[in-house]
């Protein structure tokens, strides 16, 4: 039975590691909250409580990775901290917690790494992106998971899948309910590049049933209305106040194409009308 580590099992980690147990893997899946370790357990997930710090790690990060040929890291870099050090408040500590677990993965038997990254490393540019464009992040949590990406890629001591996915949603989590009733929203015409859960998970269980390592995909549905027009129609399916939107101002925004995830990977996204 393959063994996977999966560093983060939060809102798409946890699920992830059940349709990995239903597949027939085991998975070693980490947590930093202590009464979480039972709700792994639960579901068949050998738990380890493990937090990682931009000089240490907190839990039995050797075990945690010990027998795995395979790491999902899919932890994302909160950009929040309580210091007062502007440096330390912005979270750029997150390419350092990267930096000091990566010995620990060159030390394990661990040979391929899937990040879970985002297209917020692209920027906010009018135009069409793909894998081949080159990125401009503009927000801190974009410029460290380009820095991430780049340090794990480069890396020639196990091989690393890059997963840039879209705006997450799923049952139990949708943008819409941010936006309902509020006023004055910016970007009215701007394309929504969205991705569901469900999609999310078949496309990192199609990398590793097809062995699709040293790749960057973009991982977002192709259905791409504009803002007003989805989330206006999203607020009066579920009853929600309607939002309301600015005009006044230019509208930006890119179109996140993931066509190499259906050409490379073989992948039909089951959600494309989200």
């Amino acid at each position: 039975m393959t063994q996977i580590s999966i560093l983060g099992c939060g809102w798409l980690g946890l699920p992830l590691a059940k349709a990995l147990l239903q597949n027939g893997f085991s998975v070693n899946g980490s947590t930093t909250s202590s009464e979480k370790l039972s709700v792994l357990e639960n579901s068949g997930i050998r738990p380890f409580q493990i937090t990682l710090d931009s000089d240490s790690i907190s839990g039995n990060i050797e075990a945690f990775l010990r027998g795995s040929k395979i790491l999902i890291i899919d932890i994302p870099p909160k950009l929040r901290g309580n210091s007062k050090d502007p440096l330390n408040a912005l979270g750029l500590s997150f390419v350092g917690k990267i930096e000091t677990l990566i010995p620990f993965i060159e030390k394990s038997e661990i040979e391929n790494v899937i990040f879970v990254s985002s297209t917020s490393v692209y920027g906010d540019a009018n135009s069409i992106i793909a894998e081949e464009t080159e990125p401009h992040p503009e927000t801190e949590g974009g410029k460290q998971l380009l820095q991430t990406e780049q340090l794990l890629q480069k890396n020639t001591n196990f091989k690393t899948t890059v997963l840039r996915f879209g705006g997450l949603i799923g049952e139990d989590r949708h943008p819409v309910h941010f936006l309902a009733g509020r006023t004055n929203i910016e970007n009215p015409n701007a394309p929504i590049n969205l991705i569901h859960q469900e999609d999310c998970i078949g496309i990192i269980m199609k990398i590793i049933e097809i062995n699709s390592w040293g790749e960057t995909f973009n991982g977002v549905a192709p259905f791409h209305p504009n803002r007003k027009e989805y989330y206006t129609q999203k607020a009066a399916e579920l009853n929600l106040a309607l939002p309301e939107f600015n005009y006044q101002l230019p509208t930006f925004g890119k179109i996140v194409l993931s066509s190499k995830v259906e050409k490379v990977l073989g992948y039909s996204f089951s959600k494309k009308n989200l």
